[in-house]
């Protein structure tokens, strides 16, 4: 006679083919490498040619790859634990930003961008239909800002290929919540383009954000990072 399994064999047996399934699956979703980060790009020419960045200045989002980071993109970088990966970084970007600046003698003093938060794209299509209607609710907050407030000295007028690094006060508003930050920045100029890096954490819960999870992402870390990489054009 064949002997058989206790039952609580057997529910062990298949809740662990639940899990070992669950994690190939978030291996194949969830287990590349996360994008790099955003930075100034490294191969622009930067020999100076004279001239002056005074002016309007408008972002440019026809130029460069989403793909290598060359591009106009915003975005989001946040930790989440993933079944049978452990922690995962989740990052969403989108080309779809519009925006000015305006330099007058030694000083930045405006500077708006606005970003498309219905188009962020990741790396698995559920995350962002997820994100329609829960965490960032894009459905509902389909765009996020940032309002230069203060505006930006130098002690000089900024040389042509010179990389500068400074911090720009402003209001930045996400999931329809508006407060002020201050973001640390690298701009460059390189005659007719002015190149822009942005990278900055802010908390979920201070813009009302629940973070959200589901069967494969266990939690997601209460504290998230912005990206921008902006090039702009003259106006």
């Amino acid at each position: 006679m064949r002997r058989r399994r206790p039952i609580w064999f057997v529910a062990g047996a298949i809740i662990l083919a639940i899990v070992g399934v669950g994690g190939v699956l978030a291996l194949r979703i969830f287990g590349g490498d996360a994008p790099a980060e955003a930075a100034l790009t490294s191969d622009q020419d930067t020999a100076g040619s004279g001239g002056s960045a005074q002016g309007s200045w408008t972002v440019d989002m026809t130029s460069g790859s989403l793909d290598d980071a060359t591009s106009t993109f915003a975005g989001y970088r946040i930790q989440e634990e993933v079944v049978g990966v452990g922690a995962n970084t989740a990052v969403g970007r989108t080309k779809d930003v519009t925006g000015t600046l305006m330099i007058d003698g030694t000083a930045i003093t405006s500077l708006s961008v606005e970003v498309d938060m219905t188009t962020l794209v990741s790396d698995d299509d559920r995350r962002d239909g997820q994100l329609r209607t829960r965490g960032l609710e894009t459905d509902t907050f389909p765009t996020a800002t940032f309002q230069l407030t203060e505006p930006i000295e130098f002690a000089e007028e900024p040389a042509q290929g010179e990389t500068l690094t400074t911090e720009a006060i402003g209001e930045l508003t996400v999931h329809g919540v508006a407060r002020e930050v201050t973001v640390p920045v690298e701009a460059r100029w390189t005659g007719d383009q002015i190149e822009v890096v942005a990278s900055f954490d802010i908390a979920l819960a201070d813009y009302e954000i629940d973070p959200p999870t589901g069967f494969l992402v266990l939690s997601v870390a209460d504290q998230g990072t912005i990206e921008l990489h902006l090039l702009f054009a003259r106006a």
